[in-house]
């Protein structure tokens, strides 16, 4: 889909009609009639009068001043607004709640025509104007057109009447109501640059309208879940019945998981439950665990527990259960097998002068010139996968990709990513034995810098941590990385050790030992006084342990200024690249 330029006034309607266009030629059989009269008769609209109804589309809000949709490209928009009222899109003297009122006019606005009002009811011109709104609201006064709210002010005001079926249209041909219009834009400017998949006229989010609409149902109930509507309203128009579609299920699944996980931090355990036992999110059976237990319904929990060590849905859930069965287990009075101790990595203590972030202060403690030290975070380990699995990642396999906007694969996160890829991957996989990986991540690098990926942090991976990585890390010690990567991507983008130090190989008389032997480096988590490794992290930690890869944790304490030591927070958090 090629965009319009912004040398040209009119930009935005030639992207809104990119997008019906789209829509008519990829949807064709799910649109509704009033949605397919829409798009035939907005074609036959003067272009001043579309221009000025897709400007009102693609601002915040339905309810508009005429005085501020004011657009050299357009005219008078008086003139220009007839046909849109005679279609019934917009319409004009519509009634206005006192909210909606104070959204669109000034203080002085209102104190011109509610002065009187105001001082009747004991409010003087000095008092906020949420005061104002809180003192009318009491009296609750019906909806009226602005004329009536404000007579004085003799201007018009016109309601958009089709926001909700273009927020429809949004949704077709986004797949979500996350991304708005504004795509385009950014798009055109540089701001976001994305990968070009081929598209056919098959690629589209939704397949029948009744999957439509259940997007649009979920994401409302989504809304008033946010907006903390009471359970006993909102529960009802919740979804019980399993979607056929695995991407609506997955939407169902986790809005279901935060509503029984509310409900359990309420102390609501019998329905928490209930939800948790109706929910397809991974993460519900550990909950049932837990709420099983807080019960006291300590066999039940014990026998869900022992299926889940059996079938693991995720590493995360196995390293719970190693805590809970064990406490399940000695309730119960039953003997727990001896575990094996899972390897610790080795641990480097610091004294160090306070600083802003307890990070940046090790890597420049640690760093030399022989062997500097990178702030990598997980900037780096998910950078060298996007890159040298670029091809697998942005496969126009079918239902991966349906607009010319996405950032990934629509089912990155799903259980049959890999295996959907599994030929591509392994392709890319096998160049790490063959010895041309490098060449290839170096010159997708170059190739594909800024634009968009789910692994990649462009501002953060530098190009000379990107050499070093090349040189220092063994291509053994990247595919066992990679493989952990796409074993649940989700949950393992995240919790890789925050810095690398890289030893590339120097002169013999170097003072550093490791500086004359082969290129290495050494991954180091940081923490500081009081900080403790999180679960992601420790997972992390002993998988580089079980398998050999050179990895400490670095405890730090702050000097004090009389020479004693202190504990202190770890400092901001930050993301990027220090070397």
């Amino acid at each position: 889909m090629a965009l319009p330029t912004l040398e040209d006034p009119l930009y935005y309607l030639a992207n809104f009609r990119r997008v019906l266009d789209w829509l008519t030629s990829r949807y064709a059989d799910l649109l509704s009639a009033e949605e397919s009269a829409f798009i035939a008769a907005f074609e036959r609209l003067p272009q001043a009068s579309q221009a000025l109804l897709v400007r009102m589309v693609m601002r915040k809000g339905a309810d508009f001043r005429a005085s501020r949709l004011v657009y050299a490209e357009i005219g008078d928009s008086h003139q220009v607004a007839g046909p849109l009222l005679e279609a019934g899109w917009i319409e004009e003297r519509a009634p206005l709640t006192l909210e909606t009122l104070f959204t669109l006019v000034t203080r002085a606005e209102i104190a011109a025509d509610m002065g009187p009002w105001l001082g009747e009811l004991g409010i003087g011109k000095s008092a906020g104007k949420r005061v104002w709104l809180s003192v009318l609201q009491a009296q609750s006064p019906d909806p009226r057109p602005l004329a009536e709210w404000l007579p004085t002010l003799e201007e018009r005001h016109y309601r958009l009447n089709v926001d909700a079926m273009c927020e429809r249209f949004r949704l077709m041909f986004f797949g979500n109501l996350r991304q708005h219009w504004s795509e385009f834009v950014l798009a055109e400017l540089g701001v976001y640059r994305f990968e070009a998949v081929e598209l056919d006229a098959a690629s589209r989010a939704f397949s029948r309208r009744e999957e439509l609409e259940a997007y649009h149902h979920l994401h409302r109930c989504r809304e008033r879940f946010d907006a903390d509507e009471p359970m006993e309203s909102l529960l009802p128009d919740i979804p019980r019945i399993a979607f056929d579609n695995n991407w609506l299920e997955r939407r169902r699944g986790r809005l279901i998981y935060k509503l029984a996980y509310r409900l359990e931090r309420q102390g609501e355990l019998g329905q928490a439950l209930a939800l948790y036992r109706d929910c397809s999110a991974p993460e519900a059976r550990l909950r049932q665990i837990r709420v099983l237990e807080a019960q006291q319904e300590l066999s039940d929990a014990l026998t869900l527990a022992g299926q889940a060590e059996t079938a693991p849905v995720s590493a995360a859930e196995s390293q719970a259960l190693e805590r809970v069965l064990p406490r399940l287990r000695r309730k119960l009075g039953v003997v727990s097998a001896r575990r094996t101790k899972a390897p610790e990595p080795p641990r480097l203590d610091l004294i160090l002068p306070r600083a802003s972030s307890v990070e940046l202060a090790v890597a420049r403690h640690l760093s030399r010139d022989e062997a500097p030290v990178c702030y990598v975070e997980n900037v780096l380990v998910n950078g060298l996968f996007g890159l040298l699995c670029w091809e697998a990642i942005f496969a126009p396999l079918p239902g991966a990709f349906f607009h010319p906007f996405h950032s990934g694969p629509t089912d990155l996160f799903e259980v049959d990513f890999q295996a959907r890829r599994r030929e591509l991957i392994d392709g890319c996989l096998e160049t790490l034995e063959q010895g041309d990986y490098a060449e290839i991540i170096r010159r997708r690098y170059h190739d594909k810098h800024g634009i968009q990926s789910p692994f990649m942090f462009w501002e953060a991976l530098d190009e000379r941590v990107l050499e070093l990585a090349l040189q220092c890390i063994p291509a053994s010690h990247l595919r066992l990385w990679f493989e952990r990567l796409l074993g649940d991507i989700r949950a393992n983008r995240a919790g890789m050790p925050d810095l690398i130090q890289f030893w590339p190989g120097v002169a013999d008389d170097s003072s550093d030992a490791r500086a004359s032997e082969s290129p290495t480096y050494r991954m180091i988590e940081v923490k500081g006084p009081g900080d403790r490794l999180q679960d992601n992290q420790k997972r992390w930690l002993q998988f580089c342990a079980r398998h050999d890869m050179p990895v400490s944790v670095c405890y730090v304490t702050w000097e004090a200024g009389n020479g004693e030591t202190t504990a202190a927070n770890d400092g901001e958090s930050m993301t990027g690249v220090l070397s």
